[in-house]
């Protein structure tokens, strides 16, 4: 029933995400070649923003930094 609420495009939790192009300040790649770049971390967050230095994005963004050591620890990438 609750699958029926959900928008045709929601990601569900497992759900693999399509393939796409990234173009960040540590270079180049694919979302996927991202993913399976490092088998010991084999989940990965994508953390996205509405719009620019808002000020929750942008407090959320660095909480992200900060707790990057301990979702590693947890086998998780985040991007």
């Amino acid at each position: 029933m609750l699958a029926s609420l959900l928008p045709a495009m929601a990601m569900r939790l497992g759900a693999k995400m399509p393939n796409f192009q990234c173009v960040t300040t540590k270079g180049d790649f694919s979302f996927h070649e991202f993913c399976e770049s490092d088998p010991a971390r084999p989940w990965t967050i994508l953390f996205t923003h509405p719009k620019d230095f808002t000020p929750v994005c942008t407090t959320e963004l660095g909480q992200c930094h900060v707790l990057a050591p301990e979702f590693a620890q947890m086998g998780v990438k985040l991007i």
